[in-house]
């Protein structure tokens, strides 16, 4: 069975079996009598309708609420507003705020009336061309993005004088992969790639200070001074529980990914530096850790064994995501 195609809205039987005949040729098309009942069909249709058309005086709600209702749910409808009367008040201000893209005034012509809906249609089609390019250049965009920051952490790591071994960064980038990176949320009509490039630079740029800065308060204490989990619960505070023996469980996962799945506009937290500090410096004292996802939370096991120092592979890490 073919899917709707269009969404008819009209409390006027007459209206809805007159567009029925003259449109139902052109497409397939679902009818309404009232907006609680439009909204319902957009519900369930939502995904494949492409225009939606409606009478604005009806019983109840006007049309020009359905229509604002289908531009918030399902933006990629072509909506059209179509009255017998001369509100253009109601009319304009739909215009305005982007709830409709036509206006028809009935009585409608028959040649006009299809003319209009072969065009909505047609939109329609464009529309969806354009949001799957759309939704292609945020996908290739995002996953530039986490290359940038995965190169970003390793350039931290070296800058900090830890060439030597690349175990904290692999924990680090497995940790990450294990709990699961969220898609970052960007709006390209108000930014360009130029913006994210300045934009990544100055977050990466806070990042690798703040990093810097918890690795040198732990330099400032010997190694063998206390425990070293308790540092980690000194720089991530009430995220992580205290130290039972040589595990602790890390509350708050999302300090683990915040710098990777972090919008460009949003800055990190000294605690998810810390983070990285953290495996930094016990690294440097070939020390790492063994970590497990459990219930929504990380558990950190200290493995005080010595490792033999790794070449960096950027292209494994690259892979976990």
């Amino acid at each position: 069975m073919t899917s709707p195609t269009i969404l008819f809205v009209d409390d006027e039987p007459t209206a809805v079996k007159y567009f029925e005949r003259v449109i139902g040729a052109i497409a397939p098309v679902l009818v309404a009598g009232s907006v609680s009942e439009g909204r319902a069909l957009l519900e369930a249709h939502g995904e494949t309708l492409k225009v939606l058309v409606s009478d604005q005086r009806m019983p109840g709600e006007y049309g020009n609420v359905l229509l604002s209702h289908a531009a918030e749910r399902f933006p990629h409808i072509v909506r059209i507003l179509t009255t017998a009367y001369s509100e253009l008040d109601d009319t304009v201000e739909a215009i305005n705020l982007g709830q409709i893209h036509r206006y028809i005034r009935k009585p409608w012509d028959v040649r006009g009336l299809r003319l209009e809906i072969m065009q909505a249609l047609d939109l329609a089609t464009l529309l969806g061309e354009r949001d799957e390019l759309l939704r292609e250049k945020i996908g290739i965009n995002h996953r530039h993005m986490l290359l940038s920051r995965i190169g970003a952490v390793r350039s931290i790591g070296m800058m900090a004088g830890m060439t030597e071994t690349f175990d904290a960064m692999g924990v680090y980038f497995s940790t990450a992969a294990a709990v699961g990176l969220r898609d970052v949320e960007l709006d390209w009509n108000v930014l360009d790639y130029t913006d994210l490039i300045a934009l990544e630079a100055e977050r990466s740029g806070g990042f690798g200070q703040a990093t810097r800065a918890a690795l040198q308060t732990l330099q400032g204490v010997a190694f063998a001074e206390g425990h070293p989990l308790a540092r980690l619960q000194a720089l991530l505070g009430d995220a992580v529980s205290m130290p039972a023996g040589d595990v602790v469980t890390i509350h708050d996962a999302t300090l683990l990914t915040e710098f990777l799945e972090g919008g460009p506009q949003t800055p990190v937290r000294p605690q998810a530096a810390g983070w990285l500090a953290f495996l930094l410096w016990l690294a440097a004292h070939g020390v790492t850790l063994q970590t497990a996802v459990e219930g929504g939370a990380m558990q950190c096991r200290l493995l005080r064994e010595r490792h033999a120092a790794q070449a960096g592979n950027l292209a494994a890490w690259i892979e976990l995501f």
